[in-house]
Formats: C-alpha cells, sequence, structure tokens
C-alpha cells in the first residue's frame, strides 16, 4: 500500500469518526426540544416563583438549537459525500486534482467553524440553564425530570441532563476530529502545490537544458569560414 493510499484511508476512518458524531450532536438536541414543547433549553432563564416554588422560564432565542442542528446536517451531508469520493479514489488509487484538494480544505475549515461554534453554543447556553437549576436544586442532574414549572406549560425535563452531556460531547469531538480532517486536507494542498510548482521547475531546466545542447551543436556544426589567399 502505498503513502498516498495510506492517507486516504485515514481520511477515510476520519470521515466516519465524523459522521457518527453528527448523530450525537444533533439528535439529542432534537429530541430534547421535542420534549420542551419546540423551545430551546440552552441560554433560556427565568425566575423562581415564591408562591409555588415553579420556574418562569424565559426561553431563549430558538437559533441557539438550530444552529448546532444544522451544523451537524450540513457535516452529515460533506462527510457522506467525502467518503464516497475518496473510496473511489482509493480503489482506483488515483490523485485528487488541485481544485478537489482545495475544496476539501474549505469545506473541511467551513466544518470545524461551524462546529466550534456550535460546541460553544451548547457548552455555555448550559452553563446557563444548569445556574438556573441549581437555584432551587442542589445540583443541574437532580433538576433532571422534576416538576419545574406550570402544568399549561408543557415541558418534559426528563433526560435533559443527559441529552444535553451527549450534544456537548459530539460537538467538541466533532470539532477535534474536523481538526485533524482540516490538518490532512491543507498537507495534501500543500504537497500538490509543490509537486506541481516542482514539475515545473523541472520543465523549465529540462527546457533549458535542451536549449542550451541545441545552441552547442549549431555552434560546432556551423562551417568555419575559409581564409583568402594572397
Amino acid at each position: 500500500m502505498t503513502l498516498s493510499n495510506k492517507i486516504i484511508l485515514g481520511q477515510i476512518s476520519l470521515y466516519v469518526f465524523a459522521l457518527i458524531l453528527t448523530f450525537c450532536l444533533t439528535l439529542p438536541l432534537v429530541l430534547n426540544q421535542y420534549l420542551f414543547d419546540g423551545h430551546c433549553l440552552l441560554f433560556s432563564g427565568g425566575s423562581w416563583q415564591e408562591d409555588d416554588g415553579l420556574l418562569n422560564i424565559a426561553w431563549a432565542n430558538k437559533l441557539y438549537c438550530a444552529f448546532p442542528i444544522l451544523t451537524g446536517i450540513v457535516t452529515l451531508i460533506i462527510a457522506t459525500v467525502q467518503i464516497y469520493r475518496l473510496t473511489k479514489l482509493y480503489h482506483k488509487e488515483e490523485e485528487s486534482s488541485f481544485l478537489a484538494l482545495f475544496m476539501d480544505a474549505f469545506f473541511s475549515l467551513i466544518s470545524c467553524s461551524m462546529i466550534l461554534t456550535s460546541a460553544i453554543f451548547i457548552t455555555l447556553g448550559f452553563i446557563i440553564w444548569c445556574g438556573l437549576m441549581n437555584e432551587r436544586f442542589p445540583s443541574c442532574d437532580t433538576a433532571d425530570g422534576q416538576n419545574i414549572t406550570k402544568s399549561d406549560v408543557n415541558i418534559n425535563t426528563i433526560h435533559f441532563y443527559t441529552h444535553m452531556g451527549i450534544a456537548q460531547f459530539g460537538g467538541w469531538s466533532s470539532f477535534a476530529t474536523w481538526v485533524g480532517l482540516s490538518t490532512f486536507a491543507i498537507l495534501k494542498l500543500v504537497n500538490n502545490h509543490q509537486l506541481r510548482n516542482l514539475r515545473v521547475s523541472m520543465y523549465l531546466e529540462r527546457q533549458r537544458l535542451v536549449n542550451e545542447d541545441n545552441f552547442r551543436e549549431n555552434l560546432t556544426e556551423a562551417p568555419r569560414p575559409e581564409s583568402s589567399s594572397d
């Protein structure tokens, strides 16, 4: 197995891992929003009422949950396409073009930045929610499954702590994976660029040597002028 095929095989493995992690990122958020009646837990606040001890929730913008879900869908598509494309290259033992390598690096960096933003949303948003839970409960996980709102607010808090924990794991693990994929893509792009420059330099040098050889041959074959007699 050549070095190029080993690198492609390593990329395929990372893309498969990234594909699995997208489900860890998106599914818990989707399920949690379903249990919370479409509301987003992240960055939500509120105040505990003195009369009944229940929470009057001030829901945050749904974008904080929608963006990580969208990020998971986008990276799922990119990972699937890349697995298919790299698998074909691996079996055919072909090299990617410079344009394909550039697009790999571009989409890897875009995915990396989107996942980093999503992971920050989930982590900071959940910290704010847990801070609100800690005002009544000894720890955030003990609020899991507890009745914290009035009956007319149709939310179910069961497993919210587990859901957010899995989502955080999926977000930060995906970020680490895509950093690795971005590094692979950039290194392959730089290597391809250097090889292209080397080939051009070798071609120009070969042309220069050929021209010099032709010039010497022409000088050797040129007839010498005859000396004039007195």
